[in-house]
C-alpha cells in the first residue's frame, strides 16, 4: 500500500514546529519516521500533514548537566549509543543494542521512540525504570513530565494536542548503582515478547533501592518497586513470580498471555539475580 495524501512541511525552530502544529492539528511530526513511516503505507496512520523537524538544531543537543543527561528529543539512536555520554546511562547502554537494527537506530530518534509509546519498545522502558523526566513544550509554554505518567496506552501519552517533546532528562548513575538487562523476542530487532531491566543502588553495601521495569507485557512500560523484597531477603526467583503475578499481560500470534507471564517472572529473577550480585559502579572503578 501507499501513504495517504498529505502535505509536507519543513521547519527549522521549535517556534516553526509549534505554530504548524497549531495550525493544523490533524498533522504529525516527522523525525526519524522509523514507527511513523511503516504506519503511513499501511495506513494505519492518516495525517492531514506532516512536520518535518530534522533541521531544528535545538533538539539534537547531547550533555551531561549535573545530576542528568539532556537527551535532545532528534538526537539518532546510534549516536547516543555510541556517545561518551551514555557511560552516565548504564542502563540506556544495555538496552539500545536490542532497539531494532543498526541502520534502524542510525535513523530512529530517542524522542520518536518516546513519543511512539510502543508497550514493547525499549526506550520508554528505560525511562519509566530510571525515573527519567520528559520535556514538552506547547502554546503554553515549557513542561516536565515524569515518565511514569507520561505513557497512558498503547501508542498513547500524555503529550497535549499542539504538544512537541523536545527532550529527556535521564539521571545520572551514582556511585553504588548496578543494573541488568534482558530481553526475549523471535528475532534480534524484533519487539520484545518481554524484556526487563532490574535497577539497584547500595548505601555501605546495603540494598536501599530496587526497581523492575518490564515491557511488552502490558499496554504501557511499568516500573514496580521491589526494595521491601529485596531488603527482606525474598529470593530473586520469588521476587520475579511476586512481580509477575501483578501483571496482565495479553496473548497475540506471537505469545500467549501465561508465556508473557512466565517470562515476565523468569528475566526479573535473573535480571534482579544479576544486578545484586554484579559490582556496582564504585567497585568496578575501584583499582
Amino acid at each position: 500500500m501507499k501513504a495517504a495524501p498529505f502535505a509536507y512541511r519543513s521547519v527549522s525552530s521549535v517556534t516553526e514546529a509549534l505554530d504548524a502544529l497549531a495550525a493544523d492539528p490533524e498533522a504529525k511530526v516527522l523525525a526519524g519516521g522509523q514507527s511513523l513511516v511503516p504506519m503511513l503505507a499501511m495506513r494505519l496512520a492518516r495525517p492531514t500533514a506532516l512536520i518535518d523537524v530534522n533541521h531544528v538544531d535545538e533538539l539534537t543537543g547531547l550533555r551531561r548537566d549535573g545530576a542528568w543527561v539532556q537527551v535532545g528529543a532528534l538526537v539518532r539512536q546510534r549516536d547516543l549509543e555510541r556517545s561518551a555520554e551514555v557511560a552516565a546511562i548504564p542502563a540506556a547502554a544495555m538496552a539500545l543494542p536490542y532497539v531494532g537494527h543498526r541502520e534502524l537506530r542510525n535513523r530512529g530518534t530517542v524522542g520518536g521512540s518516546l513519543a511512539h509509546a510502543d508497550p514493547a519498545a525499549e526506550l520508554p522502558a528505560v525511562a519509566v525504570t530510571l525515573g527519567a523526566v520528559l520535556v514538552a513544550r506547547g502554546a503554553g509554554g515549557q513542561r516536565e513530565i515524569p515518565a511514569r505518567d507520561f505513557f497512558t496506552g498503547p501508542l498513547q501519552t500524555a503529550l497535549r494536542p499542539g504538544e512537541l517533546l523536545t527532550a529527556v532528562r535521564f539521571p545520572a548513575a551514582r556511585p553504588g548503582d548496578s543494573f541488568a538487562f534482558e530481553e526475549v523476542a523471535r528475532r534480534h530487532g524484533d519487539f520484545a515478547i518481554c524484556g526487563v531491566m532490574a535497577a539497584v543502588h547500595r548505601e555501605n553495601h546495603q540494598v536501599t533501592s530496587a526497581t523492575v521495569g518490564l515491557f511488552g507485557v502490558g499496554d504501557r512500560p511499568v516500573a514496580v518497586n521491589v526494595t521491601e523484597a529485596v531488603t527482606a531477603g525474598t529470593d530473586a526467583a520469588d521476587i520475579g513470580r511476586q512481580v509477575a503475578d501483578g501483571l496482565s499481560p495479553s496473548g497475540d500470534f506471537h505469545a500467549s498471555a501465561s508465556y508473557r507471564r512466565r517470562l515476565a517472572a523468569a528475566l526479573t529473577g535473573r535480571c534482579l539475580d544479576r544486578a545484586l550480585t554484579e559490582k556496582t559502579l564504585t567497585e568496578k572503578k575501584s583499582p
